[in-house]
């Protein structure tokens, strides 16, 4: 005969970490209510629900409606590190959606977020620079990145952040400094990332190559960078990485728009290298490279050698990309340009 009984345990799809989320349009208020709780349990467990919950871009946008960033802004410097590392995840899933970004951006959320620096949880400094990253690819986040003045900060921290973190901190200052890198180059940024272009890790000397060339978009970045990184920069056109000779490329062709740049790589013997990029039809770095050699052929010196080798942009000029093709125009008749 059969008993009726109830288990004391409980039922499978239910998280006791999490708090038990309301029906319809109540269950974001109510999680709302429980971040200001005086239970300290019951801060988490909320936190953990929201975590799941924005996730949806709807859920997202409701939170920033009824003034969920508010509570978050305050957590932020909680004395429970859970606490803290749970509001930093959630914040950095809400930034990975167009309507979360802007919702912290006209909260002010990247101040707020600026003092957990120092914090000495990992992974609490992790979560708030993948939110720096997410937000530094819209224009008004990185405007506001920089508002908040917070570049010198992000520059230091690459001496002293794991290479995991220092990744975020490098994609966050390539998007900023495209906008102004005048904070950066007064930091002594240049002299950081040049470290980094030998780092052991070929992503994080990609990245620090990226950012030298938002770096010499501006016009005292490339004095610098002429003075100080070219011949490193030509070092790593042989690396076995296809990502790192792509941004070393990137970065020595905005190098070599000053003469003293072009005279730096031309000295650092950058033409070898480039001339093998070019040859390789697959290779990330073609344009670039096809590009700066243009411009190392208005040196005497590299006209000279470069006659020798015009036959190696022939194939290009029927490269389907146009691209390529005009820029191995342009190279070829820079080359052989004769003073009248």
């Amino acid at each position: 005969m059969a008993h009726a009984r109830i288990s004391a345990n409980l039922p499978p799809d239910i998280d006791p970490t999490k708090a038990p989320i309301a029906f319809g349009r109540r269950a974001l208020p109510k999680l709302n209510e429980e971040l200001s709780s005086p239970d300290l349990l019951t801060q988490q467990r909320a936190l953990m629900a929201l975590c799941d919950l924005v996730h949806d871009p709807e859920n997202v946008y409701q939170a920033i409606e009824i003034g969920f960033l508010d509570n978050l802004k305050t957590l932020l410097l909680h004395h429970d590190s859970t606490v803290r590392q749970k509001t930093t995840e959630v914040l950095s899933i809400m930034a990975s959606h167009n309507v979360g970004r802007q919702g912290l951006i006209q909260n002010g959320v990247i101040s707020a977020l600026a003092k957990l620096l120092d914090d000495p949880v990992d992974i609490c400094r992790k979560n708030l620079h993948q939110v720096f990253e997410l937000m530094a690819k819209l224009p008004e986040g990185a405007v506001d990145i920089l508002h908040a003045g917070l570049i010198p900060f992000l520059v230091v921290k690459l001496k002293t952040e794991p290479d995991g973190i220092q990744e975020l901190i490098l994609d966050t200052l390539s998007n900023c400094l495209h906008v102004d890198a005048s904070e950066a180059i007064a930091a002594d940024a240049i002299t950081i990332l040049k470290e980094k272009l030998t780092h052991p890790s070929a992503v994080i000397k990609s990245k620090a190559a990226w950012v030298l060339l938002a770096i010499g978009t501006h016009p005292d970045g490339k004095t610098d960078i002429c003075e100080e990184v070219t011949p490193v920069l030509v070092s790593l056109l042989t690396d076995t990485d296809p990502e790192v000779q792509a941004s070393a490329t990137g970065a020595l062709m905005f190098a070599t728009i000053k003469p003293q740049g072009r005279f730096s790589a031309l000295h650092a013997e950058a033409i070898p290298p480039l001339l093998k990029l070019v040859t390789e039809e697959t290779s990330k770095a073609r344009l670039s490279a096809i590009k700066t050699l243009t411009m190392l052929a208005e040196l005497p010196g590299g006209r000279k050698t470069l006659l020798d080798h015009t036959d190696i942009f022939q194939p290009c000029l029927n490269d389907p990309c146009m691209a390529v093709r005009r820029a191995a125009e342009t190279a070829i008749r820079v080359i052989k340009w004769k003073p009248f």
